[in-house]
């Protein structure tokens, strides 16, 4: 006599998807002072990798032609992982400065 059990783990956590949590976001986008740049876009251009375009949960860098890296900072979400994960540490940020940056609506 055999017993079958479910080793399926229960999931109570409901489906999150991001663009959803993107949806609920207001960005003030400070067009004076960007608070991401590239320090130098020849490191850039060298950067055979460019892993800066695959880790931004957001997509907002964009290897363009010639092999510069784009940022698009009005959609940033301010999370800092580019400030660690450029391994020439290309990358400059900052906050933004008071008023401008993303609001988070809910928390």
């Amino acid at each position: 006599m055999t017993t079958e059990t479910n080793t399926t783990p229960k999931n109570d956590l409901p489906e999150v998807y991001i663009d959803d949590i993107l949806m609920s976001l207001k960005y003030f986008t400070d067009e004076q002072q960007a608070h991401l740049k590239i320090i130098d876009p020849q490191v850039c251009i060298q950067c055979q990798a460019k892993p800066c375009v695959q880790f931004c949960p957001v997509g907002a860098y964009r290897t363009q032609d010639g092999g510069t890296v784009q940022i698009a900072v009005q959609s940033c979400v301010e999370c800092g992982t580019c400030r660690v994960m450029c391994p020439p540490k290309n990358i400059s940020w900052k906050l933004p400065r008071g008023g401008f940056g993303v609001s988070y609506k809910f928390g």
